[in-house]
């Protein structure tokens, strides 16, 4: 994989059309004739999102006979890694869903086209729009405005007893609730996760603790050695005792997957999440579900973020028909009504009061929980240009000899300082 990308460090260019004696801007095409076009889009998601998305790409061909599409739709899982073989291989979609954390990695490889023109965002906050920005060039367009948190099992918790979580609470807190709902949970059930190799939590446990991320922005290696053993430790006392599932059940957890993913199937009663993973959530089991604010440290653990975007392959023969979808997708009334917020809450503020009257109690929530972490929310990281595979798989797979006893803590260590080395 790593060698695949590297072959795309050469930039992309372009492919075009235009009609004789028109320009195109040296990189996007033009349809004025509506001839028809097949548009490539790929995208992760719940089910919830997938079936939302295939309906507003048929309304969308239905307003614009000349588009049709092929959709490419899975979870999260293995999403970045097929994403990765694509561009190398100059073969992405014409319209990719990009994470935040992976912007500059392909940006700064010009494996995507500019969209600073031809997108009306007037609508749009400044500050997400400037989100999507490389080298001040739009690279990707903000579909939702989103926050990190948790997301529990209320109907299960209401039945053990327990009182619920509440925002502000502490990480010892945290680690007390799942001590105190195992022992009402009884041998083979868990409360937690096993977060050892989760980036994304302990991300937001470094971050609480006063020490920065533990990649800087502009890509310095800052996993800070005394805190990560702490955290490390705790999971594996939580693991011995059983608060968490055992490391052979804890790496078959799929986000967001109707029957892999451990809180969905019941393995686990909480786990941290995204506002705009929620409706997924939701649509598994119906009001079973709530969304809590992070335990904080010294400082709060999490942040806002863009809940995702839409970015258009550089390689893309289509790039204006593309740029003509993505302003369809977040500013059309029709649209919106479709979506929902199952990318999160709308960007277009014009789309999003037309909606609030139509939002569900699962909506709702979504908007409560960014409102809740707007109070202390931390500065977001996007994540550094060449460090993606490390975030996402490096410390995962660490993480996970740790949790099956195959090294030491203190060699997991050494190993996420060798490991980065090769990103440096």
């Amino acid at each position: 994989m790593t060698a695949l990308v590297a072959a795309s460090l050469a930039g992309c260019v372009s492919n075009t059309e235009s009609k004789p004696g028109a320009s195109n801007g040296g990189n996007s095409t033009g349809n004025t004739e509506n001839k028809p076009v097949k548009l490539r889009i790929m995208w992760w998601g719940s089910q919830a999102r997938h079936d939302a998305t295939l309906k507003a790409l048929d309304a969308y061909t239905k307003k614009h006979p000349h588009v049709t599409f092929e959709p490419e739709f899975s979870g999260f899982d293995g999403y970045a890694d097929k994403l990765a073989t694509q561009a190398a291989a100059k073969h992405a979609p014409d319209l990719i869903q990009m994470n935040p954390p992976w912007l500059s990695e392909y940006a700064g490889r010009n494996q995507l086209a500019d969209l600073s023109k031809g997108i009306r965002l007037e609508d749009v906050d400044k500050s997400l729009i400037d989100s999507g920005t490389y080298k001040d060039k739009l690279y990707a367009i903000p579909l939702g405005n989103n926050a990190t948190g948790m997301i529990y099992n209320k109907d299960a918790i209401d039945k053990l007893g327990l009182a619920l979580p509440a925002s502000g609470w502490t990480w010892e807190q945290y680690y007390e609730f799942g001590r105190q709902a195992k022992a009402k949970l009884g041998k083979g059930n868990y409360v937690l996760m096993d977060a050892t190799g989760d980036y994304t939590l302990y991300s937001a446990y470094q971050l609480s603790q006063g020490k920065g991320y533990p990649i800087t922005e502009d890509g310095k290696f800052n996993i800070d050695k005394a805190t990560w053993l702490a955290y490390v430790q705790t999971y594996a006392e939580l693991r011995k005792d059983g608060v968490v599932p055992p490391a052979d059940i804890a790496s078959t957890d799929k986000e967001s997957d109707a029957k892999l993913d451990l809180l969905n199937n019941g393995t686990v009663l909480m786990r941290r999440s995204l506002a705009a993973l929620y409706p997924g959530y939701d649509g598994v089991k119906p009001g079973a579900y709530t969304l809590a604010v992070q335990p904080k440290g010294v400082q709060s653990s999490s942040w806002l973020k863009p809940s995702m975007f839409w970015s258009v392959s550089a390689d893309s023969k289509h790039i204006e028909e593309s740029k003509k979808f993505i302003e369809w997708f977040i500013n059309d009334p029709e649209a919106a009504d479709i979506l929902g917020t199952t990318r999160g809450v709308p960007v277009s503020k014009k789309v999003l009061d037309d909606l609030t009257p139509k939002l569900t109690p699962s909506d709702k929530l979504q908007i409560e929980l960014i409102k809740s972490v707007s109070l202390d929310a931390q500065p977001f990281n996007p994540g550094a240009k060449g460090w993606s595979n490390y975030t996402d798989k490096d410390f995962k797979d660490i993480g996970e000899k740790v949790m099956f006893g195959k090294i030491t803590p203190e060699a997991g260590y050494a190993e996420l300082v060798k490991k980065a080395e090769d990103y440096k």
